[in-house]
């Protein structure tokens, strides 16, 4: 008997920029998932025709995903990884059953649990209680069953003060934490993850990852789909990494990070979003450009070890009132968080509502303070009251070199010990009299 989980034979979606895709009803989602005990997602001809019915030369129409094809088996946790719009939450979909492929094929074998986005297999006019009951419906499960199951899931997911409040009342947290109890303890065969986990708090996303390995422990299969690099390296074996819609490396996961995070694949030293309505953020503030430079001024990707690097984020304040904290989130070429930097001594910004405006903050990294290697920066914007209105994951990579003298080497010429940073400290021998 065959152990396959995920089986997938040249895969493609190819969009026309500006066509509006229409999704199955809940209806037909709930028969389609009640009636297959695997599933074989196949393009579909006429909606191939369809995707494909663009502008002859082709400048209307995107291939989201490409040739891509991989086997995954039942027990095994792998992560896909790739920069904002490599085609991973498009190969989510398709797996899923949101949308189907233009060509190729998916085999799936088993019932599948997916954590997409926030909201997404719930019904906001519904109690937290009803949704949970709604998610076993579609996964094929009788009643005594998810019965078994509803007091693990309320626990897990700390809403039972709110379990019998409707969901558009539930924080985004509060809907990912439930989802996400649904999801691993309504027991799928095949659990598919996205970014969302990165609304819940460091504790919680511990808790999702423990979870998540004893799925795996017990035969299940996870698909997992994150920027937290120290995430995937920790709970995936192997990983996959997407780059414009085509699988780019597939294999142990710790291999594949190294090479997504020093490669030109991930090293872009600015991010600008000049379309207010794309940019990350929401009706409080969104970003408009994160960068690095150096003490001139100048955008630049290489960074001597021993000069300052300026890390800054420019964005949009579109509701008065609020006291906003900026905050860069810096890692390493492993996914390891060296260290996180807050505006919150800034004496610019202290105790200070933002008007509506464009702003800029900056944070200065001094010489002689980073270790050699690629640095990858997170930007996020949040209230004291820990409230997230913006973040982007990823943002920028830039990469530090020693030049091989002076700093913090002086004639030391031999390999420089590992360490995460390498600051210069002062020193002082002396001699003590016998």
């Amino acid at each position: 008997m065959s152990n396959t989980a995920i089986k997938v034979d040249n895969l493609g979606k190819l969009y026309r920029v500006g066509q509006i895709v229409s999704y199955s009803t809940l209806r037909e989602s709930i028969t389609d998932a009640m009636l297959a005990p695997f599933r074989r997602i196949r393009s579909d001809r006429k909606q191939q025709e369809h995707a494909i019915d663009a502008s002859p030369s082709g400048r209307d129409t995107i291939w989201a995903l490409k040739n891509v094809s991989f086997e995954i088996e039942h027990g095994n946790a792998v992560g896909i990884i790739g920069r904002n719009g490599a085609g991973k939450s498009t190969l989510l979909k398709i797996l899923t059953r949101i949308t189907t492929p233009t060509e190729g094929y998916a085999e799936i074998y088993g019932r599948v649990g997916s954590l997409l986005e926030v909201g997404t297999g719930f019904h906001s006019e519904l109690t937290g209680r009803e949704n949970i009951y709604l998610n076993g419906a579609v996964l094929g499960m009788k009643r005594r069953e998810i019965d078994l199951k509803f007091d693990e899931i309320v626990e897990f997911s700390g809403v039972k003060m709110f379990i019998d409040t409707p969901l558009k009342r539930y924080s985004s947290g509060m809907q990912v934490r439930l989802a996400f109890a649904v999801s691993a303890y309504l027991e799928p065969d095949i659990l598919v993850i996205d970014e969302v986990l990165a609304v819940g708090d460091n504790e919680f996303q511990k808790r999702c990852l423990g979870k998540m390995d004893e799925v795996t422990k017990g035969g299940r299969t996870v698909l997992f789909v994150s920027h937290n690099m120290a995430a995937v390296k920790a709970f995936c074996q192997r990983t996959i990494l997407l780059e414009q819609g085509e699988i780019v490396m597939d294999g142990p996961t710790e291999e594949v990070i190294k090479y997504y995070l020093s490669s030109g694949l991930h090293n872009q030293a600015e991010r600008k979003w000049d379309d207010m309505n794309n940019a990350p953020g929401g009706n409080v503030v969104r970003l408009h450009s994160v960068r690095a430079k150096n003490s001139e001024g100048k955008v630049i990707s290489e960074f001597n070890i021993q000069e300052p690097i300026y890390v800054e984020m420019e964005y949009w304040v579109l509701e008065k009132g609020w006291d906003l904290t900026n905050s860069f989130y810096f890692y390493d070429e492993s996914g390891l968080l060296l260290f996180v930097s807050r505006n919150n001594l800034d004496s610019n910004r202290q105790n200070r509502e933002y008007p509506v405006g464009l702003y800029r903050s900056v944070c200065c990294v001094p010489g002689n303070f980073l270790n050699e290697g690629t640095i990858v920066i997170t930007a996020a914007i949040a209230t004291d009251a820990r409230a997230l209105h913006a973040i982007e994951r990823d943002a920028i990579s830039f990469h530090v070199f020693d030049p091989g003298s002076g700093g913090v080497r002086g004639d030391f010429t031999r390999e420089w010990p590992g360490g995460v940073i390498r600051p210069l400290f002062e020193w002082n021998t002396e001699h003590i009299p016998s």
